[in-house]
């Protein structure tokens, strides 16, 4: 019996599982926490449990636990091999986790691989459910994530108000993998936008052009955005500390080709933008914020 289906005369609000707590993943399970939500965190570094154990969440010595004593478990890591990992896909302990209960995976993955989790997990008795978010870190500190949900409507549906301390929309994006097919279409403005920002400081750097008036007369005309109030002043201030590190960047830059090639769309500007932070982690660059390709442009000129 799950904890949260004792029953105490009245319905109990459910133990939400949370694996992967990296610089998103960190960031929205606190904020779950803080909501006062009943929460259980894994993590393959054990350490990385601290905060959200100061916080008021609970920490669960594995896997098998985790998922035993949580539903839904949500689910932020690196890529699907990890989730696959997590999951146990392929061998005898993905029912024994899964069965029952339904698996939130918010992380940016291909959408071959959604599609292919989504049946694992389906056939092992379990529901799931997928809801990428569009923001870094700073927006997750904030709950103003915006998460695109697809799945099953009535697990979806029971999912969305479980979403709200974390984000401040959730976007019905329909089956899977539509959450994430929509992540990469979000994803490619929002790279275009923020390597378009470099290249702009770059420039102004390369005229002369003083970029503290560069980033005021921005910051002054249409183009001015939350994106830009954030990555500006960065680039600014040659700022690289992470909220969106290079090597997560050119991993998505390289799923928007993927789906691009398999649907016969044209991605000129991610084609090019993934070779610049392909360049940026060669120059050891990777772990740091994305606005650090500025340093590719640099290197060149």
């Amino acid at each position: 019996m799950h904890e949260h289906d004792q029953t105490t005369g009245q319905d109990q609000p459910p133990t939400i599982g949370f694996a992967g707590l990296g610089t998103m993943g960190e960031a929205m399970a606190l904020r779950l926490a803080a909501a006062g939500v009943r929460l259980v965190v894994w993590n393959r570094r054990p350490e990385r449990c601290a905060p959200l154990q100061a916080a008021g969440a609970q920490t669960a010595p594995d896997l098998d636990t985790l998922f035993s004593r949580c539903d839904p478990v949500m689910l932020m890591l690196a890529d699907a091999e990890a989730i696959r990992a997590v999951l146990g896909v392929g061998g005898p302990v993905l029912g024994r986790r899964v069965g029952g209960r339904t698996v939130v995976q918010m992380g940016t993955i291909g959408l071959a691989d959604s599609r292919a989790l989504a049946d694992a997990v389906t056939e092992a008795g379990g529901t799931y459910v997928e809801a990428p978010v569009s923001g870094s870190r700073k927006p997750a500190e904030a709950g103003q994530l915006v998460a695109m949900l697809a799945g099953p409507p009535g697990p979806a549906a029971r999912v969305a108000p479980l979403l709200a301390p974390m984000c401040r929309e959730v976007i019905d994006c329909g089956p899977v993998p539509g959450g994430l097919a929509m992540k990469l279409a979000v994803n490619t403005a929002l790279i275009a936008m923020v390597t378009g920002l470099a290249e702009a400081v770059h420039v102004a750097h390369h005229l002369g052009v003083p970029l503290a008036r560069l980033a005021e007369t921005l910051l002054a005309g249409p183009m001015a955005n939350d994106v830009l109030r954030v990555k500006l002043p960065k680039l600014v201030a040659a700022d690289w500390s992470t909220q969106a590190a290079i090597r997560s960047v050119h991993d998505n830059c390289r799923l928007i080709l993927q789906a691009g090639q398999a649907s016969g769309a044209a991605t000129p500007v991610l084609a090019a933008c993934e070779a610049l932070y392909a360049c940026a982690i060669a120059a050891g660059l990777g772990e740091q914020d994305m606005v650090a390709v500025r340093q590719a442009f640099e290197d060149a000129a």
